[in-house]
């Protein structure tokens, strides 16, 4: 038997990954090649996956993505960066992506190679992100032009195409706000905690003070009050001192007058505690009324706040575009999936065939009443001594049922990713509806980035602290389970809509979702949710604990899943939603969402969904 060959990409896998220790100037390194995404930890660095086929792509981007880690283990120190990183979030995000750039630039100054391959790296991810079709700053996200505008300042070297378009979408505004600041750049970018303060002083120029938290480099109080605790030693002994002179310079008090301060302190101490006791012997009808608490607005988390409610918006999606509209993008979301159609196709029959053999009929025979059983009257005919018989259609076991596919709308959904599940989402709704099973379609997000107008009122009443979850919630309707597929057919395109998907906040549409599924009337409720990461709105983080709105998430799906009137399952895509939900699988790519969708439902309707082992749920399908 020949000796299989050997894999032509692992010489040059093992060649980056020794050339990755040298630039990172260490040799005890792990580098790994996975399909997951690519990640740094402090033992290691995980690439992307190289196939057998070594094309130019996969090259480039296992090169650049090489590259930059190298350089940030090289010129990057945790413990500079943790001293001067804000609290707030979107001021982290700002801080972070100003010093990756910085290493990036480091590393172009004194191995000019690099810049290549990090320029591929960085056409891959913005275009991977559909940063190219976007038109308004308000889509583009600050942190990532922040960055962008950093590596070209300091390199001078033209960024791809799509990372030039979110620069040139905020740049005006950055060199408005901050040009000054940066003029300085060239002077402190080999110095990790100079330039961690430039950094500061940017965020500062931006309009985001608020979110830097104290300024490292001042004085610890400690010390500041050494002196005034001193001060302060000085009268108190210098008090003392002037006590202990009166005492000795004057005679000594009588009887009489101690016993008169005595007796006034006495009566003090009297009438006061007759008034307390006024006050706990009211009646009851004369107290004061308080107004009653509020109610939560979060069963799962009393605790959780909201700013407020009155610009959220629960709305269907024909109300968000004109029919024309909606029909134009219905068109171009069929044109973007033609290809995958098929395979879509051939796992909603699958299913379709499941949850068919699930409704067959069955007959109990040889009964004494019931309906006349015709196939058995030639016993009779045969022999007219021998009883009738009957038989009686038995109950099936496949129950009544409702699916609700809770779909994520946010921006990091953009291009590919929210095309497929719209698509899988509608053939899905089609091969259930032939079944009559109820299937409803909803998406959340939110009505605007940087927090809307929740946030403008926050900024107008004060800037109170920790105000809660502050922007405006966008819950859309795509499909009500009692209405029929062929009339709601055009509103998934609207999820192509430019400008719609912006932040998500997980847990409230999850209770929302939960909410709509109780009030149904089917025997089997079950709630799908399609997601690519943990709940994000840069607004509310940068106000609250950064795990306000995770701790909720968590909250929400405690109650469902300890509830059970709703079987709850989740598919994340390019993220670990395992960690979350305890049904829960994750692909890495988009492209196996369809077989996940399908595959899970179909496992759900065996007779007894429950018996399912949990480690089943947590592999791609």
């Amino acid at each position: 038997m020949s000796k299989p060959a050997d894999n032509p990409a692992d010489p040059f896998k093992k060649a980056l990954a020794e050339a990755t220790k040298v630039m990172a100037d260490d040799p005890e390194m792990t580098v790994t090649y996975s399909v997951d995404p690519p990640g740094m930890n402090k033992e290691g660095v995980r690439l992307p996956q190289v196939s057998r086929r070594l094309t130019r792509d996969e090259v480039l981007l296992a090169r650049g993505t090489a590259d930059a880690f190298a350089l940030r283990r090289k010129f990057h120190d945790d413990g500079v960066s943790a001293r001067y990183a804000p609290t707030g979030q979107l001021a982290r995000d700002i801080y972070d992506a100003m010093e990756t750039a910085r290493c990036e630039a480091m590393g172009a100054r004194v191995m000019p190679g690099t810049a290549t391959n990090i320029d591929a790296k960085i056409a891959q991810d913005a275009d991977r992100k559909g940063y190219g079709q976007i038109t308004n700053n308000a889509d583009a996200p600050l942190p990532v032009a922040a960055g962008y505008l950093v590596r070209s300042l300091a390199t001078g070297r033209d960024l791809p195409k799509s990372a030039q378009n979110v620069l040139d979408l905020w740049r005006g505004f950055m060199e408005e706000q901050a040009g000054g600041t940066l003029e300085t750049l060239d002077d402190v970018l080999a110095d990790q905690a100079a330039f961690a303060k430039l950094a500061r002083r940017v965020i500062s120029d931006l309009g985001y003070a608020d979110q830097l938290g104290d300024d490292p480099d001042q004085p610890d109080s400690e010390d500041m009050g050494e002196d005034a605790e001193e001060d302060q030693d000085n009268p108190e002994s210098a008090g003392e001192d002037q006590e202990g002179e009166e005492a000795e310079a004057s005679p000594e008090r009588s009887q009489d007058e101690q016993q008169d301060q005595s007796e006034a302190q006495v009566q003090m101490e009297d009438s006061a505690e007759v008034e307390m006791g006024d006050e706990t012997e009211m009646p009851e009808g004369e107290a004061p009324l308080e107004p009653p608490p509020p109610a939560p607005y979060s069963e799962a988390d009393p605790n959780y706040t909201v700013y407020t409610t009155d610009f959220d918006e629960e709305i269907k999606a024909e109300d968000l575009a004109e029919p024309a509209e909606l029909e134009r993008l219905r068109a171009y979301l069929d044109q973007q999936l033609e290809p995958l159609k098929g395979a879509v196709g051939r796992l909603a029959n699958k299913l379709q065939r499941r949850l068919q053999a699930q409704q067959n009929r069955s007959w109990l025979f040889d009964l004494e009443e019931g309906v006349l059983d015709a196939g058995r009257l030639a016993r009779v005919v045969a022999n007219p001594t021998t009883p009738l018989s009957f038989k009686w259609e038995k109950d099936t076991e496949f129950r009544d049922t409702c699916v609700t596919l809770l779909l994520d709308n946010s921006g990091s959904m953009r291009g590919r990713p929210i095309s497929i599940a719209a698509i899988c989402a509608d053939v899905l709704a089609r091969t259930l509806e032939r079944c009559n099973v109820k299937v409803e379609i909803l998406g959340f997000t939110t009505r605007a980035w940087k927090g809307g107008q929740s946030r403008e009122r926050w900024l107008a009443q004060g800037r109170p602290q920790q105000p809660g979850r502050l922007n405006d919630l966008r819950h859309i309707i795509y499909k009500s389970a009692d209405a029929p597929w062929r009339r709601v057919r055009p509103n998934l395109g609207l999820m192509m809509k430019e400008g719609l998907l912006k932040e998500n906040i997980d847990g409230e549409a999850l209770e929302w979702a939960h909410r709509r599924m109780l009030a149904r009337p089917e025997a089997r409720k079950i709630l799908m949710v399609i997601s690519d990461g943990a709940p994000v709105d840069d607004s509310t983080l940068s106000v609250n604990p950064a795990s306000f709105l995770e701790k909720h998430l968590r909250d929400v799906i405690a109650l469902v899943e300890k509830r059970r009137a709703v079987e709850l399952i989740a598919i994340g895509i390019g993220h670990d939603v395992t960690r979350y939900y305890q049904r829960a699988v994750t692909i890495t790519d988009v492209e196996q969402l369809a077989g996940a969708m399908t595959e899970q439902l179909a496992s759900l309707f065996d007779k007894d969904p429950r018996s399912q082992k949990r480690g089943a749920w947590r592999k791609a399908g």
